[in-house]
């Protein structure tokens, strides 16, 4: 492991293993353990004052959410953001993000909606204070989060963890569009307007549509460089596009408005 970083201690108390999955979630995110970084349990348990148990916890936690992985006879390391394995990634998520925001709706209640409008209109305040890209997708992950623990399917959740841990650790190395966190927070709030509406087909379309236009325009930036699926590289490219999917004839459209954030 490289000394050229280091992590804060934690504090002891209750939940030490929570906190430790969340300093080292944050690191990874920061990029501050970058992809392909070992995390070796006694090191991390000294940079951080704990005790190894807590590390161990944390990082199955971290590779259960996709954010590690498993090396045979080296232990765990940091995900490494791989070109082709994104490619396929997307593909999949847009389809159970999808899904999930469809099941959400149906049982969507008053509770549910303002936990989602809360998580909005702190993202609105987390863009307004100029964060760091982590501050961005920490809240990312707890909107879609939050949507698939509505839809309390937990297949659909077991399924989707993994993936959207890697999706968001592909954010941050591959995301650098100043754009990005605006135009993302628009989509949630797309999203949250579709499911409040009582519109499960709609929200579903909606959410398809979110996962889209970041695949296809990740697709589009590797193709025009001629990247190679093993040789992944940081890269500039937005949410926006013309290439989401459209509503079914025949139905109305419904104008996608920004969502008032609640006082």
């Amino acid at each position: 492991m490289s000394d050229s970083w280091v992590l804060e201690s934690i504090a002891s108390g209750e939940l030490l293993t929570d906190r430790t999955y969340e300093a080292l979630k944050a690191a990874i995110l920061r990029n501050q353990l970058a992809p392909g970084t070992a995390l070796s349990v006694p090191e991390l348990a000294r940079q951080l004052n704990v005790s190894r148990t807590p590390v161990r916890e944390a990082v199955q936690r971290l590779i259960y959410e996709g954010l590690a992985d498993h090396v045979s006879r080296r232990g765990a390391e940091v995900s490494k953001v791989d070109i082709a394995d994104l490619r396929e990634l997307y593909v999949v998520r847009e389809s159970l993000e999808g899904l999930a925001a469809r099941l959400a709706t149906e049982r969507l209640d008053e509770n549910g909606l303002a936990t989602l409008r809360e998580i909005l209109a702190e993202h609105e305040r987390v863009l307004a204070g100029g964060a760091d890209n982590a501050a961005h997708i920490e809240l990312d992950i707890r909107f879609h989060r939050t949507v698939r623990e509505i839809a309390a399917n937990t297949h659909l959740t077991a399924a989707l963890e993994p993936i959207a841990g890697r999706s968001h650790l592909a954010l941050h190395s591959l995301w650098r569009s100043k754009d990005a966190p605006r135009l993302a927070l628009d989509e949630h709030i797309h999203i949250v307007d579709a499911m409040a509406a009582g519109d499960p087909e709609f929200a579903e379309t909606v959410a398809r549509r979110h996962i889209s236009r970041l695949r296809v325009r990740l697709s589009q930036a590797t193709t025009r460089d001629g990247m190679s699926g093993d040789a992944p590289r940081r890269r500039d490219f937005s949410l926006a596009g013309d290439d989401a999917p459209r509503r079914p004839e025949g139905r109305a459209d419904r104008p996608e408005r920004p969502l008032e954030s609640p006082h």
